[in-house]
């Protein structure tokens, strides 16, 4: 039976590291976002306007829509698939297990727990070496993405 997994985490928590050696592990398909909106045109970083939000919050809802329809198909293949969106919200990832559970898939979430320090941390060599498929996040940006975070329950990882 395919199984969706969902990489859950903020930015530079390594989540997409973690994905990446589940892919190989599992021999899934790994949908990455940032990878996307990269290939699209680069779109987010320092002195973002409102107006340059707004446009990057819709192609980032259609990209991961689209995803999720690659997803889905593949799932019903029989083929496991890595959703690597973050999924910051329990509301989001138990929306996403019971679309799972409606392809007749398994599902499992994985969760890198990271002080906000490391976070801190890793965003600056991020954002200092810039590696391929990512951009620029501003701290401080990071620092407001950290108090709306809802870490997953011991439940949820079950």
């Amino acid at each position: 039976m395919a199984k969706l997994h969902l990489m859950v985490g903020l930015p530079c928590s390594g989540k997409t590291t973690l994905a990446r050696k589940l892919e190989k592990k599992y021999s899934a398909l790994r949908l990455t976002p940032d990878e996307w909106h990269t290939r699209l045109g680069h779109d987010f970083g320092y002195n973002m306007t409102d107006s340059d939000m707004t446009i990057h919050n819709a192609r980032h809802e259609a990209v991961e829509s689209m995803m999720w329809d690659v997803a889905a198909r593949i799932l019903t293949l029989g083929v496991d698939v890595i959703l690597d969106f973050g999924f910051w919200s329990r509301s989001e990832r138990d929306d996403f297990r019971s679309r799972a559970k409606e392809l007749g898939a398994d599902f499992k979430i994985h969760y890198n727990d990271i002080s906000e320090e490391e976070l801190i941390k890793r965003l600056k060599t991020r954002n200092a070496e810039k590696p391929d498929s990512t951009f620029v996040i501003p701290e401080a940006t990071l620092k407001e993405w950290i108090q709306i975070f809802e870490p997953p329950s011991p439940e949820e990882l079950e």
